[in-house]
């Protein structure tokens, strides 16, 4: 079974890591919590501190269906292993989800050419090349954004939709009362 990886570190949004995690492991995806720090523990935006389930380095991500950022930072622009990783797995056409900030990461490294997106407001201007639209999630291509935490469960509907058709997202969605 691909794996849906999912990149943490300091000062994640709480909800939209969190809340993305457990609706796509409704699903019965296979998510994996990275680690972008050198420990497992990562504190997000609100010091709420979770264990990822593994390190950026232990992993090859050969196997990812797809690429997972929460905002609440851009801090993972600042790490070069992930940002070769997402433009490695951008040109192979595989799947990138990024929520609230996180798509400027995206954008810096010129993953939204072309692309139809969305944001947290004032972030638009990072968005190198994209054309920004004011939605709560878009698809475009194999990038899905969402514009941020109120936005998380249809984010993360989202991706189930894109993985698993509509029969399984209507199942998680009707168990969620969404």
């Amino acid at each position: 079974m691909k794996k849906c990886y999912l990149f943490l570190t300091n000062g994640f949004e709480e909800i939209e890591a969190i809340e993305t995690i457990d609706i796509l492991r409704r699903a019965e995806l296979n998510v994996i919590s990275v680690s972008m720090e050198n420990v497992l523990e990562v504190k997000g935006s609100h010091n709420v501190i979770v264990k990822a389930d593994t390190l950026f380095a232990d992993n090859d991500y050969s196997d990812a269906e797809i690429l997972i950022l929460p905002g609440g930072t851009i801090r993972l622009c600042e790490f070069e292993g992930l940002n070769n990783l997402l433009i490695k797995h951008n040109n192979e056409g595989k799947k990138i989800a990024a929520i609230c900030a996180a798509p400027t990461v995206l954008g810096k490294l010129g993953i939204l050419e072309g692309k139809t997106v969305t944001c947290y407001p004032s972030f638009e201007k990072y968005l190198t090349g994209a054309q920004v639209v004011d939605k709560r999630v878009v698809k475009s291509e194999n990038i899905i954004t969402g514009k941020g935490p109120g936005c998380t469960k249809q984010f993360a509907l989202e991706i189930v939709l894109t993985l698993l058709g509509q029969e399984k997202t209507d199942e998680v969605a009707e168990a969620l009362i969404a």
